[in-house]
């Protein structure tokens, strides 16, 4: 029985040093590695597919979406969209309700001079392979005159669209109707401003927080039914070209993107994530939202006292082998 104990004592030891399910889904950062993928302007977390972020370049691609596996770094799908016109500038992504993959074709390098832009809706894949997926085209005016942008997200409950214009004095959240016509003009009106230069942003999961990045920094929000309260500043990373950010599909992270060959996503903890978590009823044995498992140990902690036990037990096997009589 010793030897089996032995063994029993190293697996143990081997298991409690385990990457995290988190930090294998990627939420670490990784690097896209993709050559086709050069101009990297928006990211979404897969709520659908653990581990995978949306992407796809700035301008002069096509209409692509890729599927990144953020544990290497490697494109696992390239979605083709059809039904839709050329995209012209395409900025940003976001998943809403139900899987429903939105695409942000609202950039206007010539400062704001397009009459219309365009949104993109099409449902995400329930296999991640390369394929054509037809998408609904939907035609935005803005109610206060053309502009540019790079910010646009869903909210994850009521599905309703917003955009953030880009202006380098501080722009406006825009909201779209609370549902979108394919076949009119969906207007988007002004509805809070916003103090930043903003490259993109992100709704958190619960649609509690606004995270808002820009070139050399990020504010976040509460979000308030849609009436935006500043909360603070966010930690955003030094990249060459920041120009995308998203939300861990936990919501614990803020992933930001940068343009650029092998362009790396960096991860930092989301501002305002604990306070959303609520503790369970006393003498509950439901596990709580922070991996607590309702003993008070928090997922780290518990995976270090398993740890140190393990590798105690392993010692005491190891002894009691060199004890046996030859």
């Amino acid at each position: 029985m010793r030897r089996p104990f032995a063994l029993l004592a190293a697996a143990l030891l081997v298991g409690a040093f385990a990457v995290p399910a988190s930090a294998a889904d990627g939420d670490e950062g990784f690097t896209i590695s993709d050559p086709r993928i050069t101009e990297s302007s928006g990211l979404a977390a897969s709520r659908l597919h653990p581990g995978i972020y949306w992407t796809h370049n700035d301008s002069d691609d096509g209409p692509y979406l890729y599927a990144v596996d953020s544990s290497t770094g490697k494109t696992v799908a390239r979605i083709t969209l059809s039904g839709i016109g050329s995209p012209r500038d395409v900025e940003a992504i976001s998943i809403g309700p139900g899987n429903r993959i939105f695409v942000g074709d609202i950039g206007d390098n010539l400062g704001g001079t397009w009459p219309y832009v365009w949104i993109y809706e099409l449902p995400e894949p329930k296999r991640l392979t390369d394929r054509t997926i037809r998408a609904t085209q939907y035609v935005v005016k803005y109610a206060d005159g053309a502009r540019d942008a790079e910010s646009l997200v869903v909210h994850p409950k009521t599905g309703r669209v917003y955009i953030i214009d880009k202006k380098e004095d501080g722009g406006h959240l825009y909201e779209g109707p609370a549902t979108l016509s394919p076949s009119g003009t969906n207007v988007f009106k002004p509805i809070a401003p916003v103090d930043l230069w903003a490259t993109d942003a992100a709704l958190s999961p619960d649609g509690e927080r606004l995270a808002v990045r820009g070139y050399f920094g990020g504010i976040w929000y509460d979000w308030n039914g849609g009436k935006i309260k500043r909360q603070g500043r966010l930690d955003v990373p030094l990249q060459g070209q920041g120009e995308s950010v998203s939300y861990s599909a936990d919501g614990t992270k803020l992933m930001y993107g940068s343009e650029g060959a092998d362009s790396s996503v960096e991860a930092e903890d989301a501002p305002g994530a604990d306070d959303a978590k609520s503790p369970p009823a006393r003498g509950s044995s439901q596990q709580t939202s922070n991996g607590d498992g309702g003993d008070g140990m928090s997922g780290r902690v518990k995976a270090g006292a398993l740890a140190l036990a393990a590798g105690a037990a392993l010692v005491w096997a190891l002894k009691r082998l060199r004890r046996r009589p030859s």
